[in-house]
């Protein structure tokens, strides 16, 4: 995985559940990405490459899935996965149940983290840093 993404944005939803990601940004995705739930247990949406997010997903596949918590983490993780199409406009389609997951109705933050994008509502945004600042 590339380091590719820094820096922070404030972004809105338009009425379709469409985000324009930074231009930056878009530069490294393509015409395809990948959404997912965080795959740690932050509330947030993680954007990732297609190369990436394949990646990712043949490291996890390739771990002892004897553990029953491991198996049911991938399982969760790939069924809410949604392969991507960015518009022309360099939007992306939020898909309802993620949108719900991270609580993301008007405003979104778009966080580089290194090698994905991370989109927070601004509220998950503050009470995350939070937890993570004691």
């Amino acid at each position: 995985m590339q380091a590719k993404f820094f820096g922070a944005y404030e972004h809105s939803l338009d009425i379709k559940g469409r985000l324009t990601l930074p231009a930056k940004f878009r530069s490294f995705l393509g015409e395809k990405c990948f959404i997912t739930r965080s795959q740690y247990e932050d509330p947030c949406l993680v954007v990732w490459t297609q190369e990436d997010f394949f990646s990712f997903a043949n490291a996890f596949q390739s771990q002892d899935l004897s553990e029953s918590a491991l198996r049911w983490n991938m399982r969760i993780w790939a069924s809410e996965a949604f392969d991507i199409e960015i518009d022309k406009a360099g939007r992306l389609a939020l898909p309802q149940a993620l949108r719900r997951f991270a609580d993301l109705d008007r405003e979104v933050l778009v966080h580089g983290a290194i090698g994905t994008i991370e989109l927070w509502s601004p509220g998950n945004w503050t009470s995350s840093q939070g937890v993570a600042r004691t």
